[in-house]
């Protein structure tokens, strides 16, 4: 009986290693986990570090110079913001297909940063009144 039981114990504590890597790996490679990590590898320190206290973060506008703030989301995410970091315009402009919220993120950040009169000139605007701050704090 003990002899059993001996060998029981190490044969649970691999089971249960085995279940934890499992449940590690498949929870830092779902869709949306792999669009977060790349969209922090294409951000830089000082965007990272706002996205990751804030969840937002803003880019430079490759035309205007505006600056834009995109919060953590697919859609109506984007705000046009003033020197004091209020948002004055909404636009709404997102890619092709059905994309987790890191991979639309880093589209939108593309696409300001590259082409930003073209990028507009798709998006939809909308007063930044519509959507509270509380709308984004949402945990991943």
């Amino acid at each position: 009986m003990f002899a059993a039981l001996w060998f029981r114990a190490p044969a649970r504590a691999r089971l249960h290693a085995l279940r934890e890597l499992y449940r590690r790996f498949f929870g830092e490679n779902t869709p949306d986990a792999r669009g977060r990590r790349l969209l922090a590898d294409w951000l830089t320190p000082a965007q990272r570090a706002q996205f990751e206290q804030h969840r937002y973060f803003d880019v430079v506008g490759c035309d205007t110079g505006k600056k834009y703030r995109i919060h953590y989301g697919t859609a109506a995410n984007v705000h046009e913001v003033d020197d004091a970091g209020h948002a004055t315009m909404g636009w709404c402009f997102v890619p092709s297909g059905f994309l987790v919220p890191g991979d639309v993120m880093l589209a939108q950040k593309i696409a300001l940063e590259t082409d930003e009169k073209a990028a507009l000139a798709l998006a939809n605007r909308f007063p930044p009144a519509t959507h509270s701050e509380h709308f984004y704090r949402r945990p991943f």
